[in-house]
């Protein structure tokens, strides 16, 4: 793994740029500049860009939080997020008919046109996850509680992410639940960054791509697990995680994953 000053030494080599968003273009409250003048340059090369998020709402969502951020539109023609793919599926029915939805309301946007269909724990065929409640955001516990009589039913992840950074507050995501449920004996259907599902959405065959992300369990892994190269963002969800950069090795062995390149953040 090598360090990389500028995105610039070495774009040319690519045909498409996958991003993450949260902790490497924004932190939740925030854009990030030195990312949003990389994203710039991509397009003045006429580079593809496909910002990859494991967001559990729909794409239009994400987009419309980023141009409340002031995110140039012209930037956010191709946008994925794990919420999307997640909402093709429960469409179309793929895992039973009736949900129980668990996750704040403000996820709502994702089962919009199945909405009929929910209903409570006991009687769904299924645990559609986005989230942890607001009034249990921090409890684990509660969770394991709820859940431990209905492993028998799969949960839908829509955010493989454990947690995330929301300014300089750690915040768990669906993740930390379905490992809970995982822990359980329950089995979880994952949307999202690492599985490769989500990937094919973004870019085709032929294409040479690099991938651009923070978290190692999903975006580098994502990246192993479909064998292109990748930058990881030091300055994001992993940052509390090691002292100085050449800890930064042992700290991908941990997670089993391999890196081409690190930046402290993205930068032209």
């Amino acid at each position: 793994m090598k360090e990389l000053n500028h995105l610039a030494e070495i774009f040319k080599k690519y045909d498409t740029f996958v991003i993450d968003l949260w902790g490497v273009v924004h932190n939740g409250v925030a854009l990030n500049p030195n990312a949003i003048e990389a994203v710039d340059q991509l397009k003045k090369h006429s580079k593809k860009i496909v910002f990859l998020s494991n967001a559990p709402r729909p794409s239009l969502k994400v987009i419309n939080f980023l141009q409340n951020m002031k995110m140039d539109k012209r930037y956010l023609e191709n946008v994925m997020t794990s919420g999307e793919a997640a909402m093709y599926a429960i469409n179309q029915k793929k895992f039973g008919n009736t949900f129980y939805h668990l996750g704040p309301t403000r996820d709502n946007s994702i089962f919009e046109k199945v909405k009929d269909n929910k209903t409570d724990l006991k009687n769904c065929d299924f645990i559609l996850c986005t989230g942890l409640f607001d009034d249990y955001e921090n409890d684990l516990d509660y969770y394991k509680k709820i859940l431990l009589k209905h492993i028998s039913k799969k949960l839908i992840c829509t955010n493989p992410d454990l947690i995330v950074h929301r300014g300089n507050v750690e915040e768990l995501c669906a993740g930390s639940i379905a490992k809970v449920f995982e822990d359980l004996g329950g089995e979880v259907v994952y949307f999202g960054k690492p599985h490769k599902e989500i990937y094919n959405m973004c870019f085709g065959p032929n294409e040479k791509v690099l991938a651009i992300g923070d978290n190692l369990r999903t975006d580098i892994k994502g990246a192993n697990n479909l064998k292109i190269d990748c930058i990881f963002i030091t300055e994001g969800v992993h940052r509390k995680e090691f002292n100085n950069f050449s800890e930064l090795n042992k700290l991908l062995e941990k997670y089993s994953v391999k890196a081409n390149f690190f930046q402290k953040e993205l930068k032209w």
